[in-house]
């Protein structure tokens, strides 16, 4: 299982050196520097600071507005990307490195891993198979997906030939129960 990196340098992204992240969000982070730079000196700008990431495009309307002020012009250098390494993992610490807590504590290290959760104030927001599995939801697949949840199936002694709105149906079904 190659989904993780773990980060040797992060440059200039918001990681932390010696993270272990998904591949993509280590992806995402480094697009996120395409085009920007990083203040070194700030010149007579007090609009900027020291290591303040910032857009080109930003970059040339600060230094314009100096230039024409006759005032010393902001310096800057290029983003750094952040570099990683891959990281292989076996089938345990897959599990266990899930996103999902539900998922991972399911597997093995319970308590460990439901006290860590708790102390985080960890959110699940059951996105995956398993932990929709185990609360009993409707798993995101098929007719499960969220973009079916308000699909009426009625059968063929039922049907009309007119689309018929979730709410009459409910309050049809729910004559014919207290009837």
């Amino acid at each position: 299982m190659l989904q993780k990196v773990k980060v040797t340098d992060p440059g200039d992204t918001r990681i932390l050196e010696g993270d272990v992240i998904h591949k993509n969000v280590f992806g995402d982070e480094n697009e996120g520097l395409k085009g920007m730079v990083v203040v070194t000196e700030n010149g007579d700008s007090k609009e900027v600071y020291l290591g303040q990431l910032m857009g080109k495009k930003e970059l040339k309307e600060i230094n314009a507005a100096l230039k024409k002020k006759e005032k010393a012009v902001v310096k800057t250098r290029e983003a750094m990307p952040a570099t990683a390494e891959p990281v292989l993992l076996g089938i345990t610490q897959t599990s266990l490195t899930t996103d999902s807590f539900i998922s991972a504590a399911s597997f093995q290290e319970t308590t460990k891993v439901l006290t860590d959760a708790s102390i985080k104030g960890k959110v699940d927001h059951l996105l995956g198979l398993k932990e929709n599995v185990i609360i009993g939801q409707l798993i995101p697949a098929g007719t499960g997906l969220r973009k079916y949840k308000d699909l009426v199936v009625q059968n063929k002694h039922t049907f009309s030939e007119k689309p018929v709105a979730a709410a009459e149906v409910e309050a049809e079904v729910e004559e014919k129960v207290k009837a």
